[in-house]
């Protein structure tokens, strides 16, 4: 558009040739290739500056990105530390039992493993302060004579849930 606007004004300038319509038309032209031009530098500019504010905006947000990645790698750093300590943990945990079902009664861990099964993963409960913790009822008083009057080491199990109970110092008992 540049070049045909200075060609223009260069015939308009020269005046050779050019009859009295053919100039004022060439002058018109050239007046319209220059408001033309003036338009599409003004959506150029308008252009440019959308573009700059978008390239900002890209900026901040590779910036969010790279900080959401950064938290994301520490997450999962220690998502994965707390998963070997868990792991160690139940590695420990699933040797110590093994060393402790060893030493039980077969018909005792018989009894604890169908009991298990039938209350979904639990077994035995610790009696605290006269409340079974496998079911979180309190035993009335006639189930904690029961449990008092029984020897230390027979079996004792909850009547509401069927559990095996643990008694300990803290039993309430």
């Amino acid at each position: 558009m540049r070049q045909r606007a200075a060609r223009d004004q260069q015939r308009l300038d020269s005046g050779a040739g050019i009859s009295a319509r053919d100039l004022a038309n060439l002058q018109s032209e050239v007046v319209s290739l220059a408001k033309r031009q003036a338009d599409l530098e003004d959506v150029v500019l308008e252009v440019m500056e959308r573009l700059e504010g978008a390239q900002e905006r890209v900026t901040e947000l590779t910036e969010r990105v790279s900080a959401l990645e950064a938290k994301l790698t520490d997450a999962t750093a220690r998502r994965d530390a707390a998963t070997g300590e868990l792991d160690a943990e139940a590695a420990k945990v699933t040797k110590d039992r093994e060393v402790i079902v060893a030493s039980m009664p077969a018909d005792l861990m018989a009894l604890y493993e169908k009991i298990r099964v039938k209350q979904g993963g639990v077994g035995a409960a610790r009696l605290y302060q006269r409340r079974c913790e496998g079911c979180r009822l309190e035993l009335d008083m006639a189930e904690v004579n029961e449990i008092k009057a029984a020897a230390r080491d027979q079996v004792v199990r909850h009547e509401n849930c069927g559990r095996i109970l643990v008694r300990t110092a803290d039993s309430g008992i």
